[in-house]
């Protein structure tokens, strides 16, 4: 397979349209179109269904763009980290980053980066922890700000700091007359958290363990903001993480600082 075909392929997969991959390439429609034909001819199957829509992967194109994505990125990254080396940086960069962390850094970040090394063509992306190691090991990304411990990840590792983790619930829930959440108490509510791929609902699930405690999870989501919406609606109390210089909880919401459980 040519590294061309590849590459026009999944710019096409992930735009989802010959029309926004050839802009994005800059490289002619019909060039692309011969491209996509000549993989297709070389696998002996179509990679996309042809509608009003777009370009949609099918079956045996989810199953190439799952096995060639980091190829792909490896080599544009071996190209940009060899152009860079010779001068400015320059390329595309992915970063990931866990949501409280994201609502706090994205923009400074994004504002630094064209600033500092305009040759830089970043892309943000939102996740939690868990989807995030997955894309990293994956190579579709190059790197990442997530919480956990950083043990058996097989990924190099820079801590960055310590923040606390609050526990927060809607008004009337009694957080609001307490300095500090007992964790005794509050692993007995009902809780809105993390799947368990995530790293605060391990962080969690370990304090209940040590005190082998079953917790009472009612609902999960994998949206800090359909989290917060679930507390604001009064369905059940949740753990979130305070991040730095991060504004307070809006006012359906309260937050108390929880003792001795910290994410790094």
């Amino acid at each position: 397979m040519d590294f061309r075909q590849l590459r026009t392929f999944s710019c096409v997969a992930e735009l989802g349209s010959l029309s926004k991959a050839s802009d994005t390439l800059r490289i002619a429609q019909p060039a692309l179109s011969r491209q996509i034909k000549l993989l297709e001819h070389e696998l002996r199957a179509e990679l996309f269904t042809r509608n009003g829509r777009g370009m949609v992967l099918t079956e045996a194109g989810r199953l190439l763009l799952a096995r060639t994505t980091g190829i792909v990125r490896q080599i544009d990254q071996i190209r940009d980290d060899i152009q860079s080396a010779a001068g400015s940086p320059s390329g595309r960069v992915v970063l990931g980053l866990v949501p409280t962390v994201s609502c706090v850094l994205s923009a400074r970040l994004a504002r630094r980066t064209v600033e500092a090394y305009p040759g830089i063509s970043l892309c943000i992306v939102e996740s939690y922890s868990g989807h995030l190691i997955e894309w990293l090991h994956r190579g579709e990304m190059d790197l990442a700000i997530i919480y956990g411990p950083p043990a058996d990840l097989h990924l190099g590792i820079q801590g960055l700091g310590r923040d606390n983790v609050v526990a927060v619930g809607p008004r009337g829930s009694g957080l609001a007359r307490k300095k500090q959440v007992n964790m005794d108490w509050l692993l007995r509510q009902r809780l809105v958290l993390p799947s368990h791929s995530h790293g605060l609902r391990a962080l969690i699930e370990r304090a209940a363990a040590k005190r082998k405690v079953k917790l009472d999870v009612q609902l999960e989501a994998d949206s800090f903001r359909v989290l917060t919406s679930l507390v604001e609606s009064r369905a059940a109390e949740l753990l979130a993480q305070q991040g730095p210089n991060q504004p307070p909880p809006g006012p359906r919401i309260q937050a108390t600082e929880t003792p001795r459980v910290r994410r790094s």
